[in-house]
């Protein structure tokens, strides 16, 4: 199939896209890498009037850390945050997560900004910027205004974005002294389609976890936190025991789908196994750091 018809507009500014938007609203969509809008519009599940092409705008593809930051254009490449030094040696995370996307070929493509906006809850990038405690940019007419990611993720391929809104920024906290990150995922081939995913953030001090955050995809309608395993890890000792414990009460708190990659109860047996490795790869990253 086709898309149905539409206007496109190549636009060369981010003023010339909160016009449009604000102009057409509901009736427009933003195309940034359109790895997964265009398969929408071909199965005519999306049926936008109007596509603004965010690609020729200049200055939205940035990935730069700066005071304790990485900030990340909408438009960066899923492949230069993969690739970056500073993404690589602060956050491995997501570096890990970006690699997992797809193959080459979408991820010098897809875009960061895209595969968040997207929302879909077996996506990669979701579950670490939740982890992260990131904040997003999003412009419309009215200005600007930040989200956190916390509070973005609203549904499946539903987020606090209006539809006047499109993501400009996103900006992540760099780990804290004595923390490690790690980002597992297993799907059904290599670069598959993701069954389910895992981000650990893991502090330690004295041998104890002083801090903890846990990201899961494909474990629910969206992309969530595993707030009441942190929870329990928090003040506990690094051990596999500690890991294997929060395992336990993670798979309490996902309410994964039955679909034709996997049933939910594989799925959340799957989420034990991620969380309890996430943990133990991100406590010895962490502990690297302190060596």
């Amino acid at each position: 199939m086709k898309p149905t018809s539409f206007k496109y507009f190549a636009v060369r500014s981010v003023e010339e896209t909160v016009e449009l938007l604000a102009e057409h609203g509901d009736e427009a969509r933003v195309l940034a890498g359109g790895q997964s809008l265009v398969q929408e519009m071909n199965a005519r599940r999306v049926r936008p009037r109007v596509l603004v092409d965010l690609n020729p705008v200049s200055g939205l593809n940035l990935v730069n850390a700066e005071n304790g930051l990485l900030v990340l254009g909408a438009m960066a490449r899923t492949a230069a945050v993969e690739s970056d030094p500073a993404v690589v040696l602060r956050l491995p995370a997501l570096a890990e997560a970006a690699s997992r996307v797809g193959h080459v070929a979408v991820r010098n493509r897809g875009t960061v900004g895209g595969n968040v906006a997207h929302a879909d809850p077996a996506a990669n990038l979701p579950p670490v910027m939740l982890a992260l405690d990131a904040t997003f940019t999003a412009r419309s007419e009215s200005g600007e205004r930040e989200i956190p990611a916390a509070d973005f993720f609203r549904g499946p391929y539903l987020t606090a974005l209006e539809p006047e809104e499109f993501l400009t920024e996103l900006r992540l906290p760099g780990l804290p002294a004595g923390a490690g990150s790690a980002f597992l995922e297993v799907s059904r081939r290599g670069r598959g389609w993701g069954i389910g995913g895992v981000a650990a953030i893991v502090s330690l001090s004295g041998g104890e976890v002083s801090d903890v955050r846990i990201g899961l995809s494909g474990m629910g309608p969206t992309a969530l936190r595993a707030r009441e395993a942190e929870n329990v890890l928090r003040g506990e000792s690094a051990s596999d025991e500690t890991w294997s414990e929060a395992a336990e009460v993670a798979v309490r708190e996902v309410d994964p789908p039955n679909d034709a990659n996997a049933s939910a109860g594989y799925r959340r047996h799957l989420a034990g196994v991620l969380v309890r490795r996430a943990l133990a790869v991100a406590a010895a990253r962490a502990e690297g750091s302190q060596a």
